[in-house]
């Protein structure tokens, strides 16, 4: 089976994009007016399925730099900067709260993320949810979560996201080998892992998810085998498990290393290959785009039932009707558009503090990407897309075929008069057959793209 991957792999593991959303960041065109922004998150708070929101809260702080990392982010050591960043985003949540005429605003998700939104202390971290939740409807079934530290987080920590109603925690771990670690500025000893998991155990959170990366500089198939001892051992909920993007010219901190240090070709497609093997034969469900589960979490209950939804964050078992984006760099998400926060901090809190919503970029969806859009969704979800009576889709569907026409004759997908479906064979390229349907990426976009490597 792995061999009969591993060809599969190298006959169709193109770089394509995550689709967390679509289109892709790369490719926006248009920014929406405040004004379009506030509509189309008011006609999202209005919709019929009465959902709510998904909110992403951006913590950009980090105590030191990963070098391989890609997120927006500041290094800083001075934890008194916390105290003014969190009254920016809680002025930044009531701003919304103005434009959207609503003491409260529906939640079926939280998300914090970053950086390190547990570089926070813990009295403003308190201060933050209280905020944001104390004006909140908070969905019975909701889903918060947060990214954490395992170095650094601590019982306190713990306890305030907990006394909020957290009930995920996500361990950045990366990867288990020193060599690794230390190339890539991330020390983390199994001894601090296991005490980190352990105690959010003992602080009652249902759902640990560790972040894996392969692809990493001096990584090899072997000394992987050292990180899945480890997920074995410590039996988080959820993995992700993500390739490498090495992008030094964006992130300058990946010049630490060369391309001479980088797994390539064969060897980067046989450490995924031997780290999906190792969580799969552990009882790990492929939920697919690189997130795995153990059964009985409710991502793959959620895969099982037919609810499962992806957006920004990635998969999740709560199906909301549009994401807020909170703090600088966010991104946000409706049905019509999608919108970034300044990306520069001090102008993002400035902008704020001025009562302005402070948006930077965004794309407006046309007809065209709007059905793409509904496609991905269906198949990112549901592994399969009916097309027969979807006039939008009409001019471009030959095309698609024919794109998907190599994945089919590997039995990866299976082409009909309504529609796709992806077989069992064919979820870990999942990727591949939402880039067939990609019509900006097939057109005068294509050379704009930032993607992922398989």
């Amino acid at each position: 089976m792995s061999e009969s991957l591993s060809a599969l792999l190298a006959r169709h593991g193109r770089p394509a994009p995550r689709y967390t959303c679509y289109p892709s960041v790369a490719q926006w065109e248009s920014t929406p007016t405040p004004q379009q922004w506030i509509a189309d998150l008011d006609a999202a708070l209005n919709a019929a399925t009465g959902r709510g929101l998904s909110v992403y809260v951006h913590i950009p702080f980090c105590a030191s730099l990963c070098t391989f990392c890609g997120c927006h982010l500041r290094v800083v050591r001075n934890h008194a900067l916390a105290r003014p960043y969190v009254d920016t985003l809680l002025a930044e949540h009531a701003l919304y709260r103005h434009h959207l005429a609503r003491s409260q605003l529906p939640i079926g998700e939280l998300h914090l993320g970053g950086g390190t939104p547990t570089f926070l202390p813990p009295e403003e971290l308190d201060r933050l949810l209280d905020g944001l939740l104390r004006h909140a409807h908070v969905r019975a079934d909701a889903n918060l979560a947060v990214e954490s530290d395992p170095r650094s987080v601590t019982k306190a920590h713990l306890a305030v996201l907990r006394h909020h109603g957290f009930n995920r925690i996500s361990y950045g771990v990366q990867d288990m080998d020193p060599r690794v670690q230390d190339i890539v500025n991330r020390p983390l000893s199994q001894q601090r892992l296991q005490q980190a998991v352990s105690e959010a155990r003992e602080a009652g959170f249902a759902c640990i998810a560790f972040d894996l990366i392969h692809g990493l500089p001096l990584q090899t198939p072997d000394s992987l085998q050292l990180t899945m001892d480890v997920v074995e051992h410590l039996r988080p909920e959820r993995i992700a498990f993500y390739p490498y993007a090495h992008v030094p010219w964006i992130k300058p901190g990946q010049r630490r290393y060369t391309e001479a240090d980088l797994p390539e070709g064969d060897d980067r497609r046989q450490l995924y290959l031997a780290g999906r093997a190792r969580l799969t034969d552990a009882g790990y469900v492929d939920i697919g785009v690189d997130q795995y589960a153990l059964p009985h979490d409710s991502l793959a209950r959620a895969l099982r039932e037919e609810h499962l939804h992806r957006n920004l964050m990635g998969f999740t078992s709560v199906t909301t009707d549009a994401l807020l984006g909170l703090g600088v760099s966010a991104i946000g998400d409706t049905v019509a558009s999608l919108a970034q926060n300044d990306k520069n901090q001090p102008r993002y809190e400035a902008r704020v503090a001025a009562g302005e919503l402070p948006l930077q970029r965004g794309h407006v969806l046309d007809a065209a990407d709007r059905a793409i859009r509904g496609h991905l969704q269906q198949l990112l979800n549901h592994c399969q897309t009916q097309w027969l009576n979807d006039e939008n889709i009409t001019p471009w569907r030959s095309a698609i075929e024919g794109r998907l026409m190599p994945l089919a004759d590997d039995g990866l997908v299976v082409i009909t008069r309504e529609g796709v479906v992806v077989t069992p064979q064919g979820r870990p390229f999942l990727r591949n057959v939402c880039a067939a349907f990609d019509l900006r990426l097939h057109g005068n976009h294509c050379n704009k793209m930032q993607v992922d490597p398989v």
